[in-house]
């Protein structure tokens, strides 16, 4: 028996610690990105460095497709050097970004009609558990595409959900996830920002919140990049703007009222349009002070 192959497409900070932990967990592990800076770290890291998502499918057991929204899946799939180029049969592909649960399906549909097998696999956990293999994947798929999948999901998952027998669930679950997840942000900004504007110190706020019962993971999470006055992206406004839109949309097919996510989304908009869609989402306390004229951490030193 030949030994597991595996590749991740996409080698940014979901990715990058993914494909790092297959290379700890023994699975000869092909990485491919568009940035030759991350191929060549990932190669410094010990796995092997390729240049088209077709080069990495090739031969591979399991391709993980860590990327940033549906129109980048469909184009490492099926674009020129894409994925079903060279995956073999039986193989599977684990579409990782947040997308619609209808893309999920019309995407596996495409794959499956290769003869190979579809996992719809968002993922939840940031760079930190990635990096430490101890993602949580939220997965929908037939068992043989959960089979197929298994030693990777191993390599790089603390818990995985395994969500349905098709594709769709997977995805609708990060949906629900990432409406928690943008709301939070929004939220614990607006906390802050009002804590600051009432005289409260930012710091002490942080530690008697984190211990009380008003805390969230986004806010323990979130709080200090504001509190260090690092706006570097670890996920950008940008990417909720997308998400938040995902939300929004399926709430517009269901006919199912969304205020809070709407509230959520139009603070994270104002947040772009002032230029920080490339910023860390914590970046969207900047629209409060803006309108609210409070000062941030580290505005005595600008």
């Amino acid at each position: 028996m030949t030994a597991y192959r595996a590749a991740v497409i996409g080698l940014g900070a979901m990715g990058m610690g993914m494909a790092k932990s297959l290379v700890a967990a023994g699975i000869g592990t092909a990485g491919c990105d568009i940035s030759e800076a991350a191929r060549d770290a990932f190669a410094a890291a010990g796995g092997k460095s390729v240049a088209t998502p077709a080069a990495a499918a090739k031969g591979a057991d399991a391709v993980a497709i860590v990327v940033v929204n549906a129109q980048q899946v469909e184009n490492v799939l099926l674009g020129p050097g894409g994925v079903l180029e060279t995956l073999m049969p039986g193989a599977v592909v684990l579409g990782c970004a947040t997308m619609p649960p209808a893309t999920a399906r019309e995407l596996a549909g495409k794959v499956q009609a290769r003869g190979a097998h579809y996992l719809d696999a968002p993922i939840s956990g940031g760079p930190v558990k990635a990096a430490a293999g101890r993602l949580s994947v939220m997965a929908s798929g037939t068992q043989a595409a959960f089979a197929r999948a298994r030693p990777l999901l191993d390599a790089v998952a603390e818990k995985v959900f395994e969500l349905g027998g098709e594709a769709g669930p997977g995805s609708t679950m990060k949906m629900v996830n990432q409406l928690l997840a943008g709301v939070h942000i929004a939220s614990a900004m607006e906390a802050l920002a009002l804590a600051i504007r009432s005289g409260l110190d930012a710091k002490t706020v942080f530690e008697v919140i984190t211990a009380s019962a008003g805390n969230s993971w986004m806010f323990e999470n979130r709080v200090p990049h504001v509190l260090d006055n690092d706006y570097s992206p670890k996920s950008a406004v940008d990417i909720f703007i997308k998400d938040l839109g995902i939300v929004l949309d399926q709430g517009a097919r269901l006919d199912f009222p969304l205020p809070i996510t709407e509230t959520a989304f139009q603070r994270f908009k104002e947040a772009k349009d002032m230029g920080l869609g490339r910023q860390d989402d914590a970046s969207v306390i900047k629209v409060y002070q803006r309108d609210g004229g409070i000062k941030l951490p580290g505005d005595e030193d600008s």
